[in-house]
């Protein structure tokens, strides 16, 4: 079958190379010093630097934007959805004390639009120049009738590194530790099916109308990136958990995702502990507030399906618990003390 043929078909390979010739000049930013050979081979290589590490143990976690997609289809805006991608994913692998070194992107589409691509592009590479993150390589593929007119999907793999002694796995954890909650941007890249429901479904709202409740737009809300905590997570274990301390602050840690408190904490927990969680300990967003008014949702699910306005939960020793919270605070991030630990069977529970 002839190229012209194929284009026909609906995949233009010589669209295909025509907007990836602008890859060079958007990875730069990205590039790290153990990234070896140019963009475009048959895989990207990274050169870790063993030395580093007594003992390297390497992190990698793939991960998905889910339905906020259908928000930025919607906008016709896709820089965001590119950086929730690399936040999310450099998150994952944070939260066990490893440090980011290369990302992986895929993006499947029926029809690849140039403009679409390059703020794709742009997005994920910006995240990763913000994270210190090597944009190694990626898949486009062009799958026409596989999605709808307009559509596409992503996804990331990150891979990361972190020294074998520093592993972060909550083995430490004791009852009468306290939890902090740093604070989340907004929905970030979960629970969307369920807010795009309650949104447009029930409450018949425009995604590029004003809400009064949310003081601006409903899509600049629901497209908020997805807030990045790696670069503090590894300021916090610098200060807090220096190698040759005998005991930890720093403890462990819970990125809340899909699954919300309820099935994120208990994955660092031990088994004889429960986190309890205290509600109004800190600030609920005004996006969780409208939905929880007009969602007619139990609260429990409110609380497994949604952040609620926490991104991210440390588990560290109470008796450093309000150090690491001024710590946190001094680098412009909102933080509180919102539970603790006590003797149960490994569960978070919120009360």
């Amino acid at each position: 079958m002839s190229q012209k043929a194929y284009a026909a078909a609906g995949v233009d390979i010589d669209l295909g190379n025509q907007v990836k010739s602008a890859l060079p000049r958007l990875l730069a930013a990205t590039r790290r010093r153990e990234v070896l050979g140019q963009v475009g081979g048959f895989g990207g290589l990274f050169a870790l630097d063993a030395g580093k590490f007594r003992q390297p143990v390497l992190v990698a976690s793939t991960d998905g934007v889910g339905t906020k997609l259908k928000i930025a289809f919607a906008l016709d805006r896709h820089d965001t959805v590119g950086q929730d991608l690399v936040n999310h994913c450099v998150n994952d692998i944070a939260v066990l004390g490893a440090e980011p070194l290369f990302f992986l992107d895929y993006i499947g589409a029926g029809k690849l639009r140039a403009r679409v691509f390059r703020e794709l592009i742009a997005g994920f590479a910006r995240a990763c120049a913000e994270n210190h993150c090597a944009l190694l390589g990626g898949e486009t593929a062009q799958m026409p009738g596989l999605y709808q007119d307009g559509e596409y999907d992503l996804s990331g793999t990150i891979v990361g590194v972190v020294e074998k002694s520093e592993i972060l796995d909550g083995k430490g954890i004791r009852p009468g530790d306290a939890v902090i909650g740093l604070a989340s941007s907004g929905l970030h890249t979960n629970g969307y099916s369920l807010a795009r429901k309650i949104l447009f479904e029930q409450m018949k709202l425009d995604p590029r109308g004003v809400v009064p409740e949310l003081n601006g737009g409903l899509g600049r809300e629901l497209l908020k990136v997805h807030v990045s905590y790696g670069s503090l997570i590894r300021a916090v274990l610098k200060k807090f958990n220096r190698p040759r301390r005998r005991s930890r602050v720093v403890k462990g840690m819970a990125h809340i995702t899909g699954g919300g408190f309820t099935d994120n904490i208990p994955r660092v927990l031990p088994k004889k502990c429960d986190a309890v969680i205290k509600k109004g300990s800190w600030e609920v967003l005004p996006i969780f507030q409208l939905l929880a008014a007009n969602g007619g949702i139990a609260e429990t699910e409110l609380y497994q399906v949604f952040n609620m306005g926490v991104g991210l939960t440390m588990i560290v020793a109470a008796e450093q618990a309000e150090a690491v919270l001024r710590f946190i605070r001094a680098r412009r991030t909102r933080a509180w003390i919102i539970g603790e630990i006590v003797r149960g069977r490994g569960v978070a529970r919120i009360i």
